[in-house]
Parts: C-alpha cells; sequence; structure tokens
C-alpha cells in the first residue's frame, strides 16, 4: 500500500516521539542474558523469545515462539497490507561476555554513555549484535502503525536464537516452514553501514568454515623432568601446524586454497578505489598499524572480498595460577576460515584436513571437530527492491547508498536463496568501532534511532 508524503511524515514523527520509550524496549531486551552457546543460559534465550512474542503481538502481528531441538525460532505475521512481502530477519542471542573484567559496566544492565568523539551510545552485549539492529525494524513497523494504522507491505519476521552458536536448527525450520516464510524479498539487519553517516547496502558475504582439532601424544599428563626432551609434546606440535597455515607474505599455506578465488569485478574495485576508506585508521582503531594479510592488497580488500585463515583460539597443559612442570597429553585449536565466491566449505574443509594430518608426527594423532560451514554470498545490485532501498536509505541519511561487501558471514542469506528462492538485501546501521563480540559492545543512539526512520522510509518505498 502506497504511502502518501503526508503518512510517510507522520509515521517519521511517530518515531522522534516515541525514541525514549523506545529506549526503554531496548534496554529490557539488552538486558536479558540471552546467551545461546551456554546451556546455563537455555532459559534466558526462551525468555527473550518469549519476550519479542509478548511485543510483537501488541503491535497486531501473529506472533509465536516455535520450539525447535535448540533455541525457540520467533515468528510473526502481518498480512494486512496489499503491498509485496518482506521477510525480515534478525536473532536474539548473543555472544558469551568474557573477559568479564574489561568490561567497564555490567553487560547485561545498558547504559547510555557519551563516546570518545562525544557521540551518544548504548553499552552492552547484543546492543549492536543483534538486539538493536532487529528492534529497529520492529519499531519502525510500531510507528507506522501508530501513524496509519497499517504497514505499506505484508511484513513476515523471522528471529533465530542460535545464530552465535552455529544456526544448528535454522536450515531444518526454514525446510519445514518454507511455504509459511517465502517471501518476494528478505531483509537482513546484521551488518554496518560505511561510515557513521553514509549507509550502506552489503551486496557480498563471505562464507564460514570452522574446525576445531585436538593433538593427542603421550597417553598422560607427563612429568617434564622425567619425560622432557623424549616425550613428544602436544602444544609444540599444534603451535607448529598453526604456524604453517600462513605464508610469509601473508596468504594462506593450504594447499588449494585459491584455487576457486576470483577477483573483483572491475567496476566494483574501481568504486571502491573512488571511496574514502582509510585502512591505516581502520587498523589504528583497534591499536595496531601494519595490515597482516595478503601483501599487495589493501585493508578494505582484505577485510571483505578475500578469503581468511584465522586461528580463534588454543588451549592445552596447565593454565591456572602459580606455575606445573607438565607436559600435556592433548593440545587443542579452534580455526576459521572466511571463504568468498566459488569456494566450496567442504573442499576447504578436507584441504585442511589434510594439510593438518600431513604434519602430526607417526606416534601423536589428530582429531576434528566440526563449527558450522557456509559458502559465500553475492546478492544483485539490480530490481526494484534495492533500488526503491537504495533511494529510501539515501533520502533519510543525505547522502549516496554504498554498495559494499562484508568480512562476517551470514548464513541465513545463503539458506533463503536456496530453500526459500529468495535473494536479500543486507541492510545494517553498526559501525565497525561498536565491538561486537568483544567487551564494551555498543551501538551509537543515532544509529538505532535513524535505523528506524530508514526503515518506514524502506517499507514506505516498498509499498509505492
Amino acid at each position: 500500500m502506497a504511502l502518501s508524503d503526508t503518512d510517510l511524515t507522520a509515521a517519521l514523527a511517530a518515531v522522534d516521539d516515541g525514541l525514549e520509550t523506545s529506549l526503554t524496549r531496548l534496554k529490557d531486551l539488552l538486558r536479558i542474558p540471552s546467551i545461546s552457546t551456554d546451556p546455563a543460559n537455555k532459559a534466558d534465550c526462551a525468555k527473550a523469545a518469549d519476550w519479542l512474542v509478548h511485543e510483537l503481538t501488541e503491535l497486531g502481528f501473529d506472533a509465536s515462539a516455535r520450539p525447535t531441538p535448540g533455541h525457540p525460532m520467533v515468528v510473526a505475521h502481518d498480512q494486512s497490507a496489499n503491498g509485496p512481502h518482506v521477510l525480515f530477519y534478525g536473532h536474539y542471542d548473543v555472544q558469551p561476555v568474557d573477559p568479564l573484567n574489561l568490561w567497564h559496566s555490567d553487560p547485561f544492565e545498558a547504559e547510555i554513555k557519551t563516546g570518545p568523539d562525544g557521540e551518544k551510545i548504548i553499552v552492552a552485549r547484543g546492543a549492536s549484535d543483534d538486539k538493536g539492529q532487529l528492534l529497529t525494524f520492529i519499531e519502525a513497523c510500531r510507528a507506522l502503525k501508530a501513524a496509519n494504522g497499517t504497514l505499506p507491505a505484508k511484513v513476515t519476521i523471522l528471529l533465530e536464537g542460535e545464530e552465535e552458536s552455529g544456526s544448528t536448527n535454522l536450515a531444518p525450520f526454514l525446510e519445514s516452514a518454507k511455504d509459511e516464510l517465502k517471501a518476494d524479498i528478505a531483509l537482513v539487519c546484521d551488518t554496518d553501514m560505511y561510515d557513521e553517516r553514509t549507509p550502506g547496502i552489503t551486496t557480498m558475504l563471505r562464507g564460514l568454515v570452522g574446525e576445531e582439532i585436538e593433538i593427542t601424544c603421550a597417553n598422560r599428563d607427563l612429568h617434564s623432568g622425567m619425560y622432557g626432551n623424549a616425550a613428544r609434546n602436544p602444544l609444540q606440535v599444534l603451535s607448529e601446524i598453526v604456524a604453517s597455515l600462513r605464508n610469509a607474505d601473508g596468504s594462506v599455506a593450504v594447499e588449494g586454497f585459491y584455487d576457486d578465488v576470483e577477483e573483483l569485478p572491475e567496476e566494483v574495485a574501481e568504486m571502491w578505489r573512488g571511496l574514502d576508506f582509510d585502512g591505516a585508521a581502520y587498523l589504528g582503531e583497534a591499536g595496531l598499524k601494519i595490515p597482516a594479510g595478503e601483501q599487495g592488497r589493501s585493508v578494505m580488500e582484505q577485510i571483505t572480498s578475500r578469503p581468511t585463515c584465522e586461528i580463534n583460539g588454543m588451549i592445552g597443559g596447565y593454565t591456572g595460577e602459580g606455575f606445573k612442570t607438565v607436559i600435556p597429553a592433548k593440545a587443542k585449536a579452534k580455526i576459521s576460515f572466511r571463504l568468498v565466491s566459488n569456494q566450496d566449505p567442504a573442499k576447504i574443509r578436507a584441504a585442511f584436513r589434510a594439510h593438518v594430518r600431513a604434519r602430526v608426527p607417526k606416534d601423536c594423532s589428530v582429531t576434528f571437530h566440526e563449527h558450522g560451514g557456509s559458502p559465500a554470498i553475492t546478492v544483485p545490485v539490480d530490481g526494484p527492491f534495492l533500488a526503491a532501498a537504495r533511494t529510501a536509505l539515501s533520502n533519510e541519511w543525505g547522502r549516496e547508498t554504498i554498495l559494499t561487501g562484508s568480512g562476517g558471514s551470514i548464513p541465513v542469506v545463503g539458506e533463503f536463496k536456496h530453500r526459500l528462492g529468495m535473494d536479500t538485501l543486507l541492510i545494517g546501521f553498526a559501525l565497525p568501532t561498536d565491538n561486537i563480540h568483544s567487551p564494551n559492545e555498543k551501538y551509537n543512539l543515532t544509529s538505532y534511532h535513524k535505523g528506524i526512520r530508514s526503515w518506514v522510509r524502506v517499507l514506505a518505498g516498498f509499498g509505492g
């Protein structure tokens, strides 16, 4: 249903007038420690799902929490409009908060603070990833309904509770509910803006392969004075394997890793060269100076359009207080690969395992544990929905909307394409400085406020 200029103005005014109350709702949701990877927080995840069902039901959606073998899926429908049908996706689960001692405030008691640049921010786990982001869409629906009594498009909302722990039950759920969830276009709000004042639509997402390896040498922990030199140390074996994953030039050394990697289309590369992206400043915000990836590639390429291999964790032996002279029997590492278009997750996983096995001594063994995998996604940049969204975002922010890539992985986008035959628009209002997955995660209040206004304009544009 097309909105008149008067209707749109009324909806945007409703966003502005209701901002303080909206922030109270956001704080209520952030207060729930819905850490999906920790069994101790299972009840909290269910509580977050129920909170969202309550809010959506009060807005007039037909909403429910759908059980899965893990955490619930929240599904809500409002089919009252005559416009196109959109499916909005977000996730209500969050990452663990450790190390807790590095937080400046309680990670689950959201606080409004002033950032280093004078910008007002809300600090809490999930503020940016993804509770603040998903609420921008829900609050936009609230404002549209408050101002006009209805939405300009048919809307289905899907909110997941396991995105941060591998989305184990997402694919089976989508398969079982595909007739209910299929729409004209999917919308995902789990990505960044180009910068603090410039909106962006992500058209490229890297894929992901996660692996945990365990090296076993002796059949028990050994006294290093009695067995040192003679006994194989799994920490040393593991360290040598991990070190072998990268070449001196920063490239990945796994055999065949780059076989299917293609260069950026020249028109995209040219657009990126024209942007004012400052790679040194980007690294500087993290306290770093020197790019560590492939030599000859810009920082923007390294973090968005090139594949990666990273060591996410290593453990073995005695790690408690004090000192213990022990040679451990086992050592573990968690390794992840970010993939680009045409790289096959199964092929990369097999190549990695072959790389590791070739470097394990004969009297030692290795076991592997898979932690998810998904291919990269390239979103078509033409079509009426993308055009309407670009116009809507540009009108709200007063700047041209940038089409860009994301270094992160959002497996649901591939699942939407594979299982529901739907393209996805990735429209987010986060910033690279939001400290997602780290202590002191934050979301700019401008991102939240104008994010709500942006979705009002996007939905109005679709309706028109």
